[in-house]
C-alpha cells in the first residue's frame, strides 16, 4: 500500500536501494526513535545527524525538512493502519467479525509502529495545523466512520445494544486501542493478549 492510499503522493527520495537506502532508513528510524522520546517539535536537524553519526548538511541528502522524515514516518503508519481497516470490512463478516479482525490486525500494526504513534499522541495539534500532514485527519475521520458504520450495522441486525450511542462507544475504545504499546513489553503482556482482553471487555463486559 502506497502513501497515496492515505489521499497524498508519497514522501519525496523514498525507496531505493543499496547503501544509501539503508542509511535512510537508519535516518527515519533514529529520528523516530528522538520525535517519540522529546517531541518532534523540540528535535532538531542537528540531533537527528548527530545520532546518526553524520553531519548536518548530509542529512539533506536524505531529506529536504524534518517534516520529510516525519512525513515518511507517520505516512506509513497511517497507510499500514487504513490498511488493516479496509481488509476488515472487505472481508464482508458480520459487525462482531469485522470489529474483532480491526482490533486484531491494529493492535499488531501499533507495536510495530509506536514512534508514530508516540507522535500523535505528543504532537496531534502540531500535524493536525500542517496542511502537509491533512492526510491525518482525513484518516482519522474513515477510521471513526468505519466503527460507526460497523456497530450501527450491528444495532440493526439485533446483535449490538440498541442503546449503545455508536460514536461514544467508539471513542471510548479508540482510546484503548491507541494507548501506548510500551506499557504491554514493561507489563509482560504481548500484543495478541492486549487484544484478546479488549475484545473480551467488548463484547462479554465483566459481569458474571
Amino acid at each position: 500500500m502506497t502513501a497515496a492510499s492515505a489521499g497524498r503522493p508519497g514522501p519525496a527520495g523514498a525507496g531505493g536501494g543499496g547503501a544509501a537506502g539503508q542509511r535512510r532508513a537508519d535516518v527515519v528510524q533514529l529520528a523516530g526513535e528522538l520525535f517519540a522520546q522529546k517531541g518532534f517539535r523540540a528535535t532538531t536537524v542537528r540531533e537527528i545527524a548527530e545520532a546518526a553519526g553524520i553531519l548536518s548538511g548530509s542529512l539533506y541528502h536524505h531529506f529536504d525538512s524534518k517534516e520529510s522524515i516525519g512525513d515518511e514516518i507517520l505516512s506509513s503508519f497511517i497507510n499500514d493502519v487504513l490498511a488493516d481497516y479496509r481488509a476488515a470490512v472487505a472481508s464482508a463478516g458480520s459487525p462482531r467479525d469485522v470489529l474483532e479482525q480491526i482490533v486484531r490486525s491494529t493492535s499488531r500494526t501499533l507495536a510495530r509502529h509506536r514512534a508514530a504513534l508516540a507522535m500523535l499522541q505528543n504532537d496531534w495539534s502540531h500535524f493536525a495545523a500542517q496542511p502537509r500532514f491533512s492526510y491525518l485527519r482525513k484518516a482519522v475521520s474513515e477510521i471513526e466512520r468505519t466503527w460507526v458504520t460497523q456497530l450501527e450495522r450491528g444495532q440493526e441486525s439485533g446483535m449490538f445494544r440498541a442503546d449503545l450511542d455508536p460514536r461514544l462507544t467508539y471513542r471510548l475504545l479508540r482510546d484503548v486501542l491507541w494507548i501506548p504499546s510500551q506499557w504491554r513489553l514493561t507489563g509482560g503482556y504481548s500484543t495478541d493478549q492486549v487484544a484478546d482482553g479488549l475484545l473480551q471487555l467488548l463484547f462479554h463486559g465483566i459481569t458474571a
